[in-house]
């Protein structure tokens, strides 16, 4: 084996086991987090977006990270960075050093602090949507929260649960035209809410077994399980009426090309996926 593929291995390997101690920690599903880090840059912790300031393991835009590490950076050991980080009455983050701000957000790039923010993240984003929709949540719930923002997300299932046939693109305008190949199919017809959220699903699936090695995971889609979306978001605050930085098309344009697959599990790990969290951390030393 090449130098450089040893060296590729142990760096996979160490994103895996950052992650399956981010699973244990949190307590959330380590196939969901594996297949949202395999989706969003093929887990590359130094993975950058051309169209916005995405970037990570998870690529959080800078908003987004600063908004996590601001709630829940205390909690790992990144007290410093919390306390370094305010929020402006419009509702955006702001750090007054600007090396300060660098240093945090170049956090992102270290897939172990990626891993817990990006659980918490998930976490949180599942707590205000069960509350919101009465019903519990799973992968493809919380990646479209990731991407549009936990009131886009609202909005968008809100809608698919009285009308999931009800075209995407009269629901999210902006967030059409700035990702046509998400919300139109190639013969230019509008797709639907509940066909969007399908092969979001599916995608995030097969993300997940991608990154195990092929393996077959419990699933982490579904309502119950909500499976995982992509970008919808690039219009972060267009979709979902935020102010934010906008993803971009960062996700989207390299995830939608999945066939539809079964949607499974979800976000409270379940014994297997528990298990195979700890198991990944046991086989790399973790």
């Amino acid at each position: 084996m090449a130098i450089g593929s040893l060296t590729s291995a142990g760096a996979t390997g160490k994103v895996q086991s950052d992650i399956a101690r981010a699973s244990a920690t949190t307590g959330v599903d380590f196939s969901y987090l594996l297949g949202q880090a395999q989706v969003e840059s093929s887990l590359r912790p130094n993975a950058r977006a051309a169209t916005s300031s995405a970037s990570g393991l998870y690529q959080f835009v800078d908003q987004s990270w600063l908004a996590v590490v601001k709630q829940h950076g205390g909690e790992h050991g990144l007290g410093w960075a919390s306390a370094a980080i305010s929020q402006g009455s419009n509702g955006r983050y702001y750090v007054a050093d600007g090396a300060t701000r660098a240093a945090i957000l170049d956090l992102r790039n270290d897939s172990a602090t990626a891993s817990l923010m990006a659980a918490e993240h998930a976490a949180d984003n599942k707590q205000s949507l069960e509350s919101a929709l009465g019903r519990s949540v799973g992968g493809a719930d919380l990646y479209m929260a990731h991407f549009l923002g936990a009131a886009g997300a609202r909005k968008f299932l809100g809608a698919m649960a009285s009308d999931p046939d009800r075209s995407a693109a009269s629901l999210f305008p902006a967030a059409a035209a700035s990702n046509r190949s998400i919300f139109y199919a190639s013969d230019g017809s509008a797709r639907s809410l509940g066909d969007i959220y399908q092969r979001f699903a599916a995608k995030i699936e097969k993300g997940a077994q991608i990154a195990a090695g092929g393996k077959d995971l419990p699933d982490a889609a579904s309502p119950g399980n909500g499976a995982l979306p992509v970008n919808l978001a690039a219009l972060g605050g267009a979709a979902a009426g935020d102010a934010g930085d906008e993803d971009g098309g960062s996700t989207l344009d390299r995830l939608l090309a999945a066939s539809q697959g079964d949607q499974a599990s979800l976000l409270r790990p379940t014994p297997e996926t528990a298990k195979l969290a700890y198991l990944m951390l046991a086989s790399l030393g973790g």
